[in-house]
């Protein structure tokens, strides 16, 4: 496993077209290792999910995926999710009953998320779940913690600059 950068991506400026391309052509070479189907419409909605930076719904997908000639019922875009989100592609955001694009695909993480009560934007972040307050009350509990995740809702540095100017 490799270590994971704990700075979160997405809020600040770069080229997102080219985070876009890259994490579709590591996709495609992690099924491809692992005999996985990524098929064109579960492409399609990594693509989308890549693409908006926030969460979005399985409705708000169908609806994409119907706009770009694809299936018009909801069984279509849940496919695609579940496969996704088994192979950590994809997570779902609980707070908005969605899913965003995983920022660590292929990683073994603990994720946590920001989410801008504004615009919807999601950044994932890494959380150690073992260290902290947390941590030391599953201890204390003689609780063994597998799986963590944390969502923060605030606003995001541009909604910020939008209510200052």
């Amino acid at each position: 496993m490799s270590e994971i950068n704990a700075a979160p991506v997405g809020f600040e400026k770069h080229d997102h077209t080219a985070c876009v391309v890259q994490a579709l052509t590591a996709a495609e070479t992690r099924c491809a290792a692992k005999g996985l189907r990524l098929t064109p419409v579960r492409r399609k909605v990594l693509e989308l999910l890549l693409r908006e930076h926030r969460a979005l719904g399985a409705y708000a997908i169908l609806d994409l995926l119907r706009d770009a000639g694809f299936g018009s019922q909801p069984p279509v875009a849940y496919r695609a999710l579940d496969f996704l989100a088994e192979n950590g592609f994809v997570h779902k955001i609980e707070r908005l009953n969605a899913f965003v694009a995983c920022a660590h695909p292929g990683e073994s993480h603990s994720p946590a998320f920001m989410i801008c009560r504004r615009c919807d934007a999601v950044v994932e972040a890494h959380s150690t779940p073992a260290k902290g307050a947390l941590g030391d009350a599953a201890r204390a509990a003689g609780f063994q913690i597998e799986k963590t995740v944390v969502e923060a809702e605030g606003v995001c540095p541009a909604c910020v600059d939008k209510v200052d100017a």
